[in-house]
């Protein structure tokens, strides 16, 4: 574990892209000679690397600093309704490999032997010296997956081996890394922080559109989980339907929601889960499907805003990016139309990082927790 002066010195480098002792020094309060001991010790440590010197008309040159990618590596797993992905990334996020695993549902034994067949063959791409340094495996998933038997047409019995199986633990007795364990749409929240393209946004909700709608918060750049683990449990708000009734978030944002309408009007749903870079003409469901979530996450977000003074709120999913764009429109149209009346409503946008967040957010969970101020890894039992 990084001491606390280390984790800062690291976090503002990965916010910035580079910085020099000087930079660091200034934003930190803390003295010349204290960051340079910090800066030269993560160098030795081969965390950071030195860039170009930067020549002044005056003085010294100025020697940016960066992460060096080889300096770490993490592994992320997410378990979901169709599908499971085991990534590999380096220590700037960069992703070194992938493996995708589809089912009908998920069962706990197969789950099991996909990680860690997944892992040993991405091992084997690593060097010696890169495999001793991964830090850990992150798995993002559901709570209660048991609950989801009706919902993904699987036996009850074959899911409720989820209860008894606690994952973590049983994938810990095989690797000397340490493996956290977080909600799959916090995760997704954490990979949005940790490696999106989101400025430099302080405060803001999230919501992650999957089979299942969720999200997470993000207080004072902190991904914020709760007491239980289970904070930003967005999926659970209270909205307002298509027929005008009350309902929860999930049981409108869903995609599952659109392959219901799909299969319904007798058409195919599977490309939803198999293809979310291009779903290609899905048609009127759609379109009814964009509608609906939009008023639904419109209500979610007016709700939130009325207990905390978010600056915006993101939305992503497991969803090409054209549909995304569609409805972060669909939400801001919606927004106009609700009486917000004593509320700062923030500003929406698109997520950026996209299909793969909850596997990258698994993945974010060691690098965040052993090397970044404010990690949110929990060891909840499932």
């Amino acid at each position: 574990m990084r001491a606390h002066n280390e984790r800062l010195v690291l976090s503002l480098v990965r916010q910035h892209g580079s910085l020099a002792k000087s930079d660091i020094a200034r934003m930190t309060m803390l003295s010349a000679q204290t960051v340079s001991v910090i800066m030269r010790e993560l160098e030795q440590d081969g965390l950071l690397v030195k860039e170009e010197p930067i020549r002044g008309k005056i003085g010294q040159p100025s020697i940016p600093m960066s992460l060096n990618p080889e300096g770490a590596f993490f592994l992320g797993l997410k378990i979901g309704r169709r599908s499971a992905e085991l990534v590999l990334i380096d220590f700037v996020g960069t992703v070194r490999g992938m493996l995708h695993s589809s089912y009908l549902y998920p069962a706990p034994k197969e789950t099991v032997a996909f990680v860690r067949n997944g892992i040993a063959s991405l091992r084997q791409t690593l060097s010696a010296e890169q495999d001793r340094r991964i830090a850990g495996l992150g798995i993002a998933m559901p709570f209660e997956l048991w609950n989801w038997a009706d919902t993904v047409g699987a036996p009850r019995g074959a899911m409720d081996q989820w209860r008894s199986l606690d994952i973590r633990a049983e994938i810990q007795t095989d690797f000397a890394f340490p493996i956290y364990l977080q909600n799959d749409a916090t995760s997704a929240c954490g990979a949005e922080l940790v490696f999106g393209r989101s400025g430099n946004l302080r405060d803001f909700v999230y919501f992650y559109i999957g089979a299942f709608a969720g999200g997470g918060v993000v207080l004072d750049g902190k991904l914020y989980r709760g007491p239980t683990g289970n904070a930003g449990a967005l999926g659970s708000m209270p909205v307002i339907g298509p027929d005008g009734r009350p309902a929860q978030l999930i049981d409108v944002a869903s995609i599952a929601i659109l392959e219901k309408a799909l299969k319904a009007g007798g058409r195919d749903a599977s490309h939803l889960w198999t293809s979310p870079e291009d779903w290609g003409e899905v048609g009127p469901e759609l379109d009814a499907w964009i509608d609906g979530s939009g008023t639904a996450l419109a209500y979610a977000i007016a709700s939130a805003s009325a207990v905390i003074d978010f600056e915006a709120a993101v939305i992503d999913g497991w969803m090409p990016a054209s549909v995304r764009a569609r409805l972060v429109e669909a939400v801001a149209v919606a927004l106009v139309k609700i009486d917000v009346e004593g509320l700062d409503i923030p500003r929406v946008r698109e997520g950026t990082v996209g299909i793969h967040a909850r596997a990258l957010g698994g993945a974010s969970l060691p690098l965040s927790e052993r090397f970044l101020l404010g990690g949110a890894a929990s060891s909840r039992e499932t």
